[in-house]
């Protein structure tokens, strides 16, 4: 008997991984296939290759919602349907299996693509259940009206949507032994499970990775520092390390937003925000485009996996990183703002301004000496001066700097 477990969204990767086990289970000669699913949902074309997956497979298959407090919707149900023994464990639902486009809103874009969508998918559902014996009316109901149904309701139902109910897999076990079991085909399969050795399956390193990634707000995240990093490579030419991590951080994004459910649109706003925010920091908007940035970063951070049952970012995610993103560029605009308006430092236009003493007489069309931030200097003037003048610096001219009395009364220093 083989075992495994899935807790996640529906996506490529976990069809990869339910293949492995129909095949570990086809090739070693396994009685029973035992999945323990709890998922909130997925993509539909993933989910349709698991079930015709489920349905070509040689050993029979248990879809076991368990633990009590998960669930199975969307995706999900449509496994628990599809599945050889559907069981649920007490405290555990299903249903709400509305369709959903891949750009993250109802299928089709429109009121007529939508209804066509859920169409396909009811009569999906259908198939499904009337081929399993289980009530099409209501597997088709959960897609159209979006029902869900609890453990009991399930198994009350005329004809059930389940086989019944168990608290573990031991439960099952003891439930199933002996029991006949009917295949999609029609063929028949007396289960005998008492004692059976079980080969627990678990997901591989890449895929437990792949899987991670492929999370909805792990994706979000990646894309916004990923962009964050290209940003401080552009903004400081050479620092390579943030450029390395943001080009990493976006491809892995980009690789996620193949699994799951984006909005193009959600992603463009999302650039033309970060766009924003970049140019309010070489740009004197006086916090115009800071604003227009961080509000279009918002409602694309909104829309990129809107209302996709399970497969959408948090608001407890999107809030923060606009708040931490949008105060950063802010606060970088302020600093460069303030920065350009402080007098130079260093350089010679920081010369201009400053106080000096004459060491030695200027005369007119002359030059001689004067001491300024410790250092000696030519200095030459439009009129004479004395030696110990207070002098103001006007100008420089190469290694020599012009400069004016700074005291009017000429009063010579002592």
């Amino acid at each position: 008997m083989v075992v495994a477990q899935y807790d996640g969204i529906i996506h490529p990767v976990s069809a990869e991984f339910f293949d492995e086990i129909i095949e570990r289970a086809d090739t070693t000669g396994a009685r029973l296939v035992i999945l323990l699913l709890r998922t909130p949902g997925g993509l539909l074309e993933s989910t349709r290759t698991m079930v015709s997956r489920m349905i070509a497979a040689k050993t029979p298959v248990v879809v076991f919602i368990a633990p009590s407090g998960t669930r199975a919707a969307s995706a999900g149900f449509l496994l628990t349907v599809a599945a050889d023994v559907a069981v649920m464990a007490p405290g555990t639902h299903i249903g709400a299996a509305t369709p959903v486009s891949a750009t993250g809103g109802e299928a089709g874009g429109d009121a007529t693509m939508a209804k066509k969508a859920a169409e396909d998918a009811a009569a999906y559902a259908r198939t499904l259940a009337q081929t399993r014996g289980r009530n099409a009316t209501l597997a088709a109901e959960a897609v159209t009206e979006s029902r869900a149904f609890t453990e009991r309701e399930a198994l009350a139902a005329d004809p059930p949507l389940i086989d019944f109910v168990a608290t573990d897999v031991d439960d099952v076990l003891r439930q199933l032994d002996g029991r006949t079991v009917t295949r999609f085909d029609g063929s028949r399969v007396t289960l005998a499970t008492a004692g059976l050795e079980r080969d627990v399956v678990e997901m591989s390193r890449r895929q437990q990775f792949l899987s991670a990634i492929a999370h909805p707000q792990i994706a979000y995240l990646l894309l916004t520092l990923g962009s964050l990093g290209l940003v401080v490579e552009l903004w400081n030419p050479g620092a390579i390390l943030p450029g390395v991590a943001g080009g990493l951080c976006l491809l892995l994004a980009f690789f996620a937003f193949q699994l799951i459910p984006v909005n193009a649109a959600g992603l463009l706003l999302i650039a033309f925000g970060i766009g924003l925010l970049v140019l309010e920091l070489n740009v004197p908007s006086f916090g115009a485009l800071g604003i227009g940035g961080a509000i279009a970063l918002l409602i694309g951070s909104v829309m990129i996996t809107r209302e996709v049952p399970g497969v959408r970012v948090s608001y407890a995610v999107i809030v923060p990183v606009v708040l931490l993103i949008a105060g950063g560029f802010l606060g970088l605009g302020r600093l460069a703002l303030k920065a350009h308006q402080q007098r130079a430092a260093t350089g010679v236009e920081a010369m201009v301004g400053l106080p000096a003493i004459a060491l030695t007489s200027i005369d007119e069309g002359a030059t001689g000496q004067i001491h300024a931030r410790g250092e000696i200097w030519r200095a030459a003037s439009e009129t004479p001066i004395a030696a110990g003048r207070r002098l103001t610096i006007t100008a420089v001219d190469g290694l020599t700097v012009r400069v004016v009395a700074a005291d009017a009364d000429g009063a010579e220093e002592s």
